[in-house]
């Protein structure tokens, strides 16, 4: 059975090996500069600022993908943002990205201050549309930088 981990002194190197496949390298930050915008967040103007918390996907002691959630309870349209969920290209195929997508909601859900959840992901990336699609984010018709916003109402 899969399990998530934070991202530690002791594994972010080992997380930072992971890659996507060549075709797949424009739809995702790499999991090097998503740790590092972690240590940060960020200010988003007219938004406030996101807390980030990245995490590791393993299974039986390897690691075998990365996420990245972040948080703004002061931010009315939503609270919670999936920044990233990446699985790496020789482990692709086997339900780790529903894991790691399933994890995140329930752990989402689970904060009675989250009542809405969003997304972004590149318009030409039809199996991430199919997929966010398949747990009910509803595409909201915006583009924010360059990507396809989709929200979850969770309450």
């Amino acid at each position: 059975m899969p399990e998530i981990r934070p991202v530690s002194k002791e594994n972010w190197r080992e997380l930072i090996a992971l890659k996507v496949r060549e075709d797949q390298k424009h739809f995702v930050a790499t999991n090097l500069y998503s740790i590092a915008e972690a240590q940060f967040g960020e200010d988003i103007p007219d938004e406030g600022y996101w807390a980030m918390e990245p995490y590791g996907i393993y299974e039986e002691d390897k690691p075998v993908g990365f996420l990245m959630m972040s948080y703004n309870y002061s931010f009315s349209r939503f609270q919670g943002f999936i920044l990233r969920l990446m699985v790496d290209e020789k482990r692709q195929g086997k339900g780790y990205g529903k894991f790691g997508m399933e994890w995140m909601l329930e752990k989402y859900r689970s904060d009675p201050r989250i009542t809405a959840v969003a997304i972004s992901y590149e318009p030409e990336n039809e199996t991430a549309r199919k997929l966010y699609a398949s747990y009910g984010f509803v595409e909201t018709g915006e583009i924010v930088d360059g990507e396809a916003l989709a929200l979850l109402n969770l309450r």
